[in-house]
């Protein structure tokens, strides 16, 4: 089967990973509205295409933090990598350096931060962080990212409790007995517990953060404007404008629709990018054109491990770069 567009990868995941790894990485939270409507918001935008632009020469990078990238789509942070291919993390790391792109590992990763760092020596990472009730091992994976050469920490605001998704419920899913969460293993003696979580969260803790590390600070689940100000006031120098991809508050805004009021809110003195429902070079065009410096993909990436590891995921990201420039050229 010729690989032609991101559906045949999820067409073939959908095929070939066992149902209840599908499950887990396809699962919306209730309805699954958010998950569909973050798709269906992409295809409700319209381009203006201007002609006779001269397009022989495009330049398709950009900088994010200041880091270059070679197109602006980076790989969010999703956990269990191993559910979809047996490197997991590890494979994620190369495909994302061989693509010149940023890869923000998770805390709930299958590999360890020693192991992503040194799958892909001089790649551009970023480190995503749930804090725990026990804030002892967070604050130590904090260090230990920026110790091992993380640039940038990504804070996950939108999980004080995990979204009601239903297949997983049914599924009763659990990681099987060989995978571990690497990153926890010593936090929590017998894997980690049900609401570890810490609940109490507040904006106050991006201080506590900020004592920990010099690293820059980047706040994940961003859907207002109310928020996106309070982000700016509390010295962030990034969001990522998304809802979970659909699985944790069902029935919000679709990201790209939620992007618009963040940027105006904003006013360019903090950098935002969306996730959720990116599947077409043309979308990434979309998201640029509404005021995101850059995307990620969640699910996407996953199906690309599914499919061929390391090499499916480098088609994946090939695939999006492609109908990318194409798209900016037929935009003019």
């Amino acid at each position: 089967m010729a690989m032609v567009c991101l559906s045949d990868f999820e067409a073939y995941a959908k095929k070939y990973l066992p149902k209840i790894a599908w499950d887990y990485f396809a699962a919306g939270a209730d309805d699954c509205t958010t998950r569909d409507e973050n798709i269906l918001a992409y295809k409700r935008i319209r381009f203006r295409p201007r002609m006779l632009r001269d397009v022989s020469v495009m330049d398709i990078r950009t900088k994010i933090l200041g880091s270059e990238i070679s197109f602006p789509v980076g790989i969010a942070p999703t956990g269990f990598h191993q559910l979809a291919w047996p490197d997991g993390e590890k494979s994620t790391a190369r495909a994302a350096r061989a693509m010149n792109t940023c890869y923000i590992a998770s805390t709930y990763s299958t590999c360890t931060l020693e192991e992503i760092s040194a799958a892909a020596p001089g790649g551009l990472r970023w480190f995503q962080l749930y804090i725990h009730r026990n804030r002892a091992a967070s604050q130590q994976l904090v260090q230990q990212a920026e110790a091992l050469g993380f640039r940038a920490l990504v804070l996950t605001a939108d999980l004080p409790y995990t979204g009601k998704r239903r297949d997983d419920v049914r599924n009763g899913f659990r990681l099987p007995p060989h995978m571990k969460l690497k990153n926890l293993e010593g936090a929590f003696e017998y894997g980690l517990p049900p609401n570890s979580l810490d609940p109490s969260v507040t904006w106050n803790d991006i201080y506590w953060l900020r004592s920990l590390t010099r690293l820059p600070i980047i706040i994940k689940g961003i859907l207002t404007r109310d928020d996106a100000e309070l982000a700016v006031r509390h010295g962030v120098q990034g969001i990522i404008v998304s809802n979970h991809g659909g699985r944790q508050l069902d029935e919000g805004p679709a990201t790209i629709d939620a992007l618009v009021e963040v940027v105006e809110a904003v006013r360019g003195r903090v950098e935002v990018y969306v996730d959720g429902g990116i599947r077409k070079g043309s979308d990434v065009l979309k998201a640029l054109a509404l005021g995101a410096k850059c995307v990620f993909i969640g699910r996407p990436a996953v199906w690309g491990l599914a499919y061929k590891g390391e090499e499916g995921l480098q088609n994946v990201l090939r695939i999006l770069q492609d109908e990318f420039r194409l798209s900016m050229a037929l935009a003019g």
